[in-house]
């Protein structure tokens, strides 16, 4: 999938005409491209739409218009934007009671670390890979960017096959078959 560059955003008093339906269009797009895994996993598939929407996001909130930090914030997210062969995702962990976010976390301790989060598809597993920097020895954060990279048979059966997402890990034993819907949508994450 193609990375962004600074001619696919548009300076901030343009976005501002076409936020609402912007931001629409990419409710209804991370909709589709969001599993929840288990009780606290949830997993947004991104793409060059999410990625673009994040951006403009950043460039509305923080002020950005200084080229040089505008190139920054393109940099950095375009590492979210899956490779040929690859699904790319933000995976959070939710706890919504903020007196149990700290024995949450510590308990998912290792979640990064142990080949614990994969897809499986026909019998494969794809594993996946966790961006370093997100967990220490004695904590985990509650967000973090995984890529998952597909051989080419598995691509080939990724539409057609039942495809799981499965999380095990001794905290949390999961899994999410995915919809026609979704395996259509992520698929195209491929090419």
């Amino acid at each position: 999938m193609k990375q962004l560059e600074r001619s696919d955003l548009l300076n901030t008093e343009d976005y501002l005409k076409e936020r609402e339906l912007r931001r629409t269009q990419v409710i209804a797009l991370r909709k589709l491209r969001r599993i929840q895994v288990g009780d606290c996993l949830s997993f947004v598939f991104e793409n060059r739409d999410t990625v673009r929407y994040q951006i403009q996001e950043m460039m509305r909130v923080e002020r950005i218009t200084d080229d040089g930090k505008i190139q920054h914030e393109i940099d950095t997210y375009n590492e979210l934007i899956p490779e040929p062969g690859s699904l790319s995702a933000t995976m959070f962990i939710e706890i919504t009671e903020t007196e149990k976010i700290k024995a949450v976390l510590d308990t998912m301790q290792g979640l990064d670390r142990l080949n614990t989060v994969f897809f499986q598809i026909n019998g494969d597993k794809v594993f996946a890979e966790f961006e370093p920097g997100h967990s220490k020895e004695d904590r985990i954060s509650a967000v973090h960017y995984v890529k998952f990279r597909f051989s080419q048979d598995q691509i080939a059966h990724f539409k057609d096959s039942q495809v799981r997402l499965v999380v095990r890990h001794p905290a949390d034993q999961a899994e999410t078959v995915l919809s026609s819907a979704q395996k259509l949508e992520l698929a195209e994450d491929f090419e």
